[in-house]
């Protein structure tokens, strides 16, 4: 023993933490074992990431992208439940940075906080904030807040500062890509063993997914990075043969996830690409605002939403997707006529509590006094506890008419101003990156209609790093453009 600890302390301070970590390694499985409590070897994991937090929060950052398509839900005792490894990571990650800012303050570019989008962003994090404070259930509303505080400082916040250098896009890419393909392929097999059934396509998700929904999701806010990246490679070459091929097999994948807002998001974005090529945006953002408001009111006037009510009889689940479709433009599919029936709860929710709405997070402790029984379905005992399923009318009912104009502003204002950014940016790479953000940006909007899937860590990260993405881009051209500027006027 004493010949041990003289060999220790000859050995140099790396020498010293590799062995320290053996040691904990070799205790953990041996305590693991004896106490037959196997979670004791997670321990050197999150002893190596904390000390990669510490000295390399940037690579703990691209672990965590790698790790996104991988995650499962993971149930937890009294009731309480985790994205795992990537919710806890992403509570580290927020420490680390918000350290790390406060470190660097004095000599922190200002002009990151100042950009328009970072403005809305505050507006709509502050209104959040105070809803919380309004909230009769504030212990909920402070958990959804710390939630989307963690979002916010992770992917918007740091992505920022990784994505300033541009070969971290590549890293961004090929890490999210290589476990999204990975787990679509894995999909893909076992749901063959189902003959590719509607039916099935439920058993072959986890645990990767909690449902059809999130995975149709999580496959096409990335497909405009996918063709993005294609054309970064030259025609006939290897890596653009693989990812042409790989296009393919995410687009076979949204197909059989039979997920009707999917389909309807792609052709979306495929439109949007059209009018920002055209600089249309600023036109018909206000234009497509001003007609959904304008439908809203057509349909409270005169209680025309009530003939919408559903037939309970023939309001059920269908096993076969062609059936599904009939029923929906019926208005006799269950899964679409449960949301009508939370959206009229929620619209007499949103007349009660119009300043500071509910509280965030508090739509389904609050909405079962509210709804008419004209609209009930079978599935409306809602024993799940799910949501309102659209996350325009969830943020008007649990933050009040503010909190969804600031909403609105954000997710507005990031559209025209990236449409701007896109026209401004002369490097042709940085345009098609934008374009790729903006489009990825309309894929999650059009999701968020009849979806609440912000808050999930399959579609949440990839809106906020969209914000960054074109941030990004945009003080790079502004500093480019200065540059030039400068150099005309030094001749």
């Amino acid at each position: 023993m004493a010949r041990l600890f003289r060999y220790i302390a000859s050995t140099d301070i790396r020498e010293r933490l590799l062995l320290a970590f053996l040691g904990l390694t070799l205790l953990s499985i041996w305590l693991g074992i004896l106490l037959d409590f196997w979670l004791l070897w997670g321990i050197p994991v999150l002893v190596l990431v904390s000390f990669l937090g510490i000295v390399d929060f940037q690579k703990l950052f691209f672990l965590l992208l790698a790790l996104i398509p991988l995650s499962t839900e993971l149930y937890l005792p009294n009731g309480f439940a985790t994205d795992f490894p990537t919710e806890p990571l992403m509570v580290g990650l927020m420490l680390v940075t918000v350290l790390w800012l406060l470190q660097k303050l004095p000599s922190l570019d200002m002009s990151f906080l100042r950009h328009p989008l970072s403005l809305f962003l505050v507006l709509h994090l502050c209104w959040i904030f105070v809803t919380m404070l309004a909230s009769e259930m504030w212990m909920v509303s402070l958990k959804f807040f710390l939630a989307k505080l963690w979002y916010v400082i992770v992917f918007y916040v740091l992505a920022h500062h990784v994505f300033c250098r541009r070969e971290n896009i590549r890293w961004f890419f090929w890490l999210v890509f290589g476990s999204l393909l990975l787990t679509v392929a894995i999909t893909l097999i076992r749901h063959a063993a189902y003959d590719f059934s509607f039916r099935d396509v439920y058993r072959v998700l986890h645990p990767y997914q909690r449902n059809h929904v999130n995975y149709a999701a999580s496959i096409g806010i990335f497909i405009p990075f996918v063709v993005f990246a294609i054309f970064r490679y030259a025609k006939n070459t290897f890596v653009r043969n693989f990812l042409v091929a790989s296009l393919l097999l995410l687009l076979v994948g949204v197909y059989l996830s039979y997920t009707r807002a999917a389909y309807v998001a792609l052709l979306i974005a495929a439109g949007s690409y059209v009018i920002i090529r055209l600089g249309w945006m600023k036109y018909l953002v206000p234009l497509g605002l001003a007609l959904v408001f304008g439908g809203l009111i057509f349909m409270v006037s005169d209680n025309r939403f009530m003939e919408l009510a559903p037939n309970y009889d023939r309001t059920i689940s269908h096993e076969d997707f062609d059936n599904l479709i009939e029923a929906t433009y019926k208005l006799e599919d269950i899964s679409t006529m449960e949301r009508v029936y939370r959206w009229v709860a929620g619209a007499y929710l949103s007349v009660a509590h119009p300043g500071m709405g509910v509280g965030p997070g508090n739509f389904v402790n609050f909405y079962r006094s509210y709804t008419l029984d004209a609209f009930r379905t079978y599935v409306s005992v809602n024993e799940e506890g799910s949501g309102i399923h659209s996350y325009y009318l969830m943020t008007l009912v649990e933050q009040g008419i503010p909190g969804l104009f600031f909403l609105l502003l954000l997710i507005a204002g990031s559209l025209i101003i990236g449409e701007r950014i896109y026209h401004r940016t002369a490097d042709q790479e940085q345009r098609a990156l934008i374009m790729a953000a903006l489009l990825s940006l309309i894929v999650i909007d059009s999701f968020l209609i009849i979806n609440d899937l912000l808050e999930t860590d399959k579609v949440g990260p990839f809106f906020f790093m969209n914000l960054a993405i074109m941030v990004a881009a945009d003080l790079r051209s502004s500093a480019s453009l200065d540059r030039s500027r400068a150099g005309k006027s030094g001749h």
